[in-house]
């Protein structure tokens, strides 16, 4: 039992915002007063005069008047002989005489129960995004908002929003024990309330953090978080999801994947050059990438981040959809759209590194709760930021949790998982002397390789169908093996070596190539090491290293564009998915420029546009052939005819299946110069349909190619028994598909 007047040390404690227990003070609770046995009430009121307990309120209600404690709005009274907690609500009255009238949020119990809080701590609760952060509910047939907060080391924590005038004193948080987290029902609030959690440290500093759960939240400078449901939204892309189900653990699909940034990708220059919302943007994505043949798109990442800069790579919002396209809603939307018109939607995740902003998670609670306190283990030396402690399981918790909820929550069919090699590595980008070693003397970063494997199987356990894709440097092995022969279990892996050593072929004039055969010949060597996915990504066209366009090592455009229609059709043609950043379908001339739209009018061209068609034409190839898609990651679909003609510059290899009915050949001269007669061995008699010809009038060049096909001739060639004598335009690809 307490007794109903407070010290004045307990009072002075509360009022300067001191009290680590609020539930122990506020409230109903049992009490003495004189002996007399009863129970007392306390309430803490935000510009109140007066304030009353109104018990059995709506009923038969009685109406028992406060006494002030303190001027700043601390009540409370002593009800004798009342042996029974019962219900109230508080009805304040403020000093222009309005009343207003609530449910006390001290009187309602812990919205998180022990199994929930035991499995956080353990690192195993992977919903726990249902139940931190903040959360429309009913509790006792009174609706509110369930707050929840991890932060083990701070004295005090409070809930503090628009609702309290942004006053951490009004709505103190309860402490649920060892387990770290703070907790706080707050009936009568609802959609739309913008809150922050202000904390307390053990040495007195307060620090005002954002939600590290928080489904949506306002634009900087405020970045507070915004109360939200994102399950509101009534999906209908029932028929996508069933079809994605089906497709589960299959490699043999077309996966070809049109990189985007929804901030540049187009804009509305009559309106002071506005991005475009997510509801604007989905019909035209989905009518874009659907003319184009395109299977996906993949986002630069759409998690909240206050710098447009940062491209979405510095989140301080993992579970919200950024602000700057729409709400929640209209993210689901955006989705649901194009699943509706058959493109799955890829997110690329950055669960790498966060930011240093003091609103977000850096020193959360007055330690380095989701960091290292050692810059050695916690601080990205390239990027100024935070590296996550993959060792503690609360954040190894949240960073799992977060992958699922955008599956779960977005209906989203993969994530790209951002900058996988500075996780593995705990010397990444590090000299000696800045790094420490694994417990075994190691670089390998266990904690992080736990981690993605983890999360990998939780993906495609829940979530069958969905694609985990790694964007990893430097052919860490396995990253595509099941994790049961100690691989990450990774769907697919960026082909960052191909990407390289083709580019760097590309950008050398046409009269030095043949010096650099080996730039192309060299990635098959390792293609079917893993499941590759081959990229020409946003990372190839920013920070001086030019568009694709003008990254081909030719003279003047038109040199130019057909040494990026080789390319393309090569790219194409060549095993392993497929994707490419936008613009690049079109032959964009300038850098990418995140704070403009592409430059579209350059469709007008036809060095441009002729581009354009040939990637449309090469995805409704590579769709409707299932030798290409089905043999992408199969070295049985795949053979050299001639990968030794340098001097020549000429390449040339074969698709096929496993019954060798279906044949592709695949010839390129990567100089400008025409050759005729140039002989090729092919495996089979018969006809062989030019099916594309890059140097096409169609795609802007001469037209000049072997007249829709040729027959094969009975001379040996290639170590095969039929050839075809081809005429070979200059800087172009011609495939050639088999007919008996």
């Amino acid at each position: 039992m307490s007794f109903v007047i407070l010290s004045a040390p307990e009072l002075e404690s509360f009022l300067r915002a001191r009290n680590a227990a609020p539930h122990d003070l506020l409230g109903m609770h049992q009490a003495r007063k004189d002996k007399a046995a009863g129970v007392v009430v306390r309430a803490f009121a935000r510009e109140a005069a007066a304030c009353a307990v109104v018990e059995q309120p709506g009923l038969k209600e009685k109406v028992h008047p406060m006494e002030r404690l303190a001027p700043e709005g601390f009540f409370e009274v002593f009800l004798p002989r009342r042996k029974n907690l019962f219900r109230y609500e508080l009805r304040v009255t403020d000093h222009a005489g309005a009343t207003r009238q609530f449910a006390d949020p001290y009187t309602f119990l812990p919205t998180l129960g022990a199994q929930d809080l035991y499995l956080f701590n353990e690192g195993k609760e992977h919903r726990i995004y249902e139940k931190l952060g903040a959360h429309p509910r009913e509790a006792a047939s009174t609706r509110g908002v369930a707050f929840a907060v991890w932060a083990p080391n701070a004295a005090r924590v409070s809930v503090v929003g628009n609702f309290n005038g942004w006053d951490g004193r009004f709505h103190p948080m309860r402490s649920l024990g060892a387990s770290g987290v703070w907790e706080l029902f707050v009936p009568g609030l609802g959609e739309g309330e913008l809150y922050k959690f202000e904390l307390l440290d053990q040495s007195g500093g307060l620090h005002i953090k954002t939600d590290p759960y928080g489904t949506r939240f306002e634009s900087p400078p405020g970045n507070a978080a915004i109360v939200c449901d994102p399950r509101r939204y009534q999906w209908g892309d029932v028929a996508w999801m069933e079809q994605r189900r089906a497709q589960a653990g299959r490699t043999d699909r077309p996966i070809s994947v049109y990189e985007v940034h929804l901030g540049s990708w187009r804009r509305k220059p009559e309106e002071g050059n506005r991005v475009l919302t997510y509801r604007e943007l989905a019909p035209q994505l989905a009518d874009y990438a659907a003319e184009m043949g395109f299977t996906h798109i993949e986002l630069l990442p759409v998690a909240e981040h206050p710098f447009d800069g940062s491209w979405g790579y510095q989140v301080t919002g993992f579970y919200a959809p950024t602000h700057r396209f729409g709400t929640p809603e209209d993210f689901c939307w955006f989705v649901d759209h194009l699943h509706q018109r058959g493109i799955g939607v890829i997110l690329d995740w950055v669960p790498g590194h966060f930011p240093r902003d003091t609103f977000a998670l850096a020193q959360f609670d007055g330690t380095h709760l989701y960091e290292h306190a050692d810059p050695r283990q916690g601080a990205h030396q390239d990027w100024g930021t935070l590296i996550f402690n993959y060792g503690r399981n609360e954040v190894r918790g949240f960073l799992t949790a977060n992958a699922l909820a955008w599956l779960d929550r977005y209906h989203l069919d993969g994530l790209r998982v951002d900058a996988v090699a500075s996780m593995l590595y705990l010397d990444y980008s590090r000299r000696e002397g800045e790094w420490i070693a694994n417990r075994f003397g190691g670089r390998e970063n266990l904690e992080a390789i736990a981690f993605l494997r983890e999360t990998n199987r939780l993906v495609h356990a829940q979530f069958p169908g969905t694609l985990m894709i790694a964007e990893e440097s430097t052919a860490f092995p396995g990253l595509t093996r099941p994790a049961a022969d100690g691989g990450l279990d990774f769907d697919l892996n960026w082909n960052m070596g191909w990407m390289h050593d083709t580019l760097r072929y590309f950008a050398k004039e046409p009269v030095h190539r043949k010096c650099h055969h080996h730039d192309l010949t060299f990635g098959a060597l390792y293609q079917f090491t893993e499941h590759f996915i081959t990229v020409f990504s946003h990372d190839e066209v920013v920070h001086g290293k030019g568009s694709m366009l003008l990254k081909m090592g030719a003279p003047h455009i038109p040199q130019k564009a057909a040494s990026l229609r080789w390319l393309y059709a090569h790219m194409w043609l060549w095993p392993g998915k497929k994707l490419l950043f936008m613009g690049g379908e079109f032959g964009q001339s300038q850098e990418w420029n995140h704070e403009r739209s592409l430059d579209w009018h350059l469709c007008q061209y036809r060095d441009h546009d002729g581009l354009r068609l040939l990637v449309r034409d090469l995805n409704r190839l590579y769709a409707a052939e299932s030798v290409l898609s089905g043999h992408d990651l199969d070295p049985r679909g795949f053979r050299w005819i001639n990968c030794h003609d340098a001097d020549a510059s000429v390449l040339s290899y074969l698709r096929f299946d496993e019954t060798g009915r279906v044949l592709f050949a695949v010839v390129g001269n990567f100089t400008p110069v025409t050759r005729h007669a140039h002989r090729i061995g092919v495996p089979r008699a018969g006809y062989w349909h030019e099916i594309i010809n890059t140097n096409s009038h169609h795609y802007g060049g001469t037209g000049l190619g072997n007249d829709g096909g040729r027959q094969t001739e009975s001379a040996p060639a290639d170590g095969q028994p039929q050839s075809l004598s081809l005429v070979l335009p200059p800087m172009a690809v011609s495939v050639f598909k088999w007919a008996e």
